[in-house]
């Protein structure tokens, strides 16, 4: 029958010998499960259920000066690419015995800002973003303060500084190359700020494929920005291009939200689809299956950015010395559906 301390809170000691392991093995498992071998952390963690162990989690972070969280900021936890994304932070943090603070920033430099300042009051132990922007000083801030830091879905331009991206000219380059080889000569690129590296990347690989098509980038595709990447906003930039008279054969969006609301303008107004006008989206979200006419779209190993990039911010965490910054990026696959299939 396991004990513990009459009328008190059981200690790590008291969990340690009712295990058999030594405190630092109780430690370990409690801080860094992945270096405690399977056997001996199951058997440690049924001893902390059972008698109902819970870590003082303030004092522990006042003594090793961080928490056991880490920090996530993005850009739109309300387009599912970056819930996606969350729920692969979460489950490698998880695993790691560690738990995850949201933020979201909108794109708003003002408001990522805020977001990082209440991380560094958490004592969170590192940090993962997609920067609202490239300059990379705010974030030099935070490293500066002992937080380790890792870019997702946005390369590092340094070679002391982990990322983990997708290759999102080749995505553009993919998604044009697609529409043209289906016979499109007009084409329209709806994108969100060209502000935001992503939009830029792809709209750079969508005229890359014009160029390499033998034709004018600036006469072939016409580059429709819009101050948000979600579905409304596809449906005013479907509603203009229905409404402008002469649409282009083929519309390439910068990702399936947009895609998915200019359809739906686009269906609303009697075009057809792939009838009449070609459309791709970007990220292969879940709706783009389901919607009335399947979106074609470009897929990115979204959880997988996660779970990397968590991975590669922990191990940052717990052996800086030993740590090997890594550059990782990612080739985008080619989804084909019905509005991109012509007779």
């Amino acid at each position: 029958m396991p004990t513990g301390s009459a009328g008190g809170s059981v200690n790590i000691k008291e969990v340690a010998a009712q295990a058999g392991v030594s405190p630092g093995t109780v430690s370990n498992v409690l801080n860094r499960p992945h270096k405690v071998a399977a056997e001996t952390r199951s058997r440690v963690e049924q001893v902390i259920r059972e008698l109902g162990f819970v870590r003082h989690g303030s004092a522990s972070t006042l003594r090793a000066g961080h928490s056991r969280t880490i920090g996530l900021s993005v850009i739109d936890i309300g387009n599912p690419f970056f819930t996606d994304v969350a729920a692969g932070v979460e489950e490698a943090a998880s695993e790691l015995g560690y738990a995850v603070i949201l933020g979201n920033s909108s794109g708003d430099r003002v408001k990522e800002e805020r977001n990082l300042r209440v991380f560094a009051e958490q004592r969170v132990r590192g940090l993962l973003i997609t920067p609202s922007d490239d300059d990379p000083a705010r974030l030099d801030v935070v490293r500066d303060r002992g937080i380790s830091v890792v870019l997702v879905d946005h390369p590092a331009h340094r070679l002391d500084q982990c990322s983990v991206a997708v290759d999102d000219i080749a995505g553009g380059l993919t998604a044009t190359g697609h529409l043209l080889a289906g016979g499109a000569t007009r084409l329209a690129y709806v994108t969100g700020p060209l502000t935001m590296r992503q939009c830029l990347d792809r709209r750079r690989g969508a005229e890359q494929a014009v160029a390499a098509a033998g034709l004018d980038p600036a006469t072939t595709l016409e580059v429709v920005e819009v101050p948000v990447m979600n579905a409304r906003a596809g449906q005013r930039a479907g509603e203009r291009l229905a409404s402008a008279g002469r649409l282009p054969d083929a519309i390439f969006c910068a990702n399936d939200l947009l895609a998915l609301g200019l359809l739906r303008a686009l269906l609303q107004a009697g075009v057809r689809v792939p009838g009449d006008v070609a459309l791709i989206g970007y990220d292969d979200i879940d709706f783009a299956a389901a919607s009335a006419v399947s979106l074609s779209s470009i897929r990115q190993p979204t959880h997988k950015l996660g779970r990397i990039a968590t991975e590669l911010l922990l191990d940052e965490c717990d052996d800086p010395e030993s740590h090997a910054h890594q550059q990782i990026t990612f080739q985008p696959e080619l989804v084909v559906r019905e509005s991109t299939r012509r007779a």
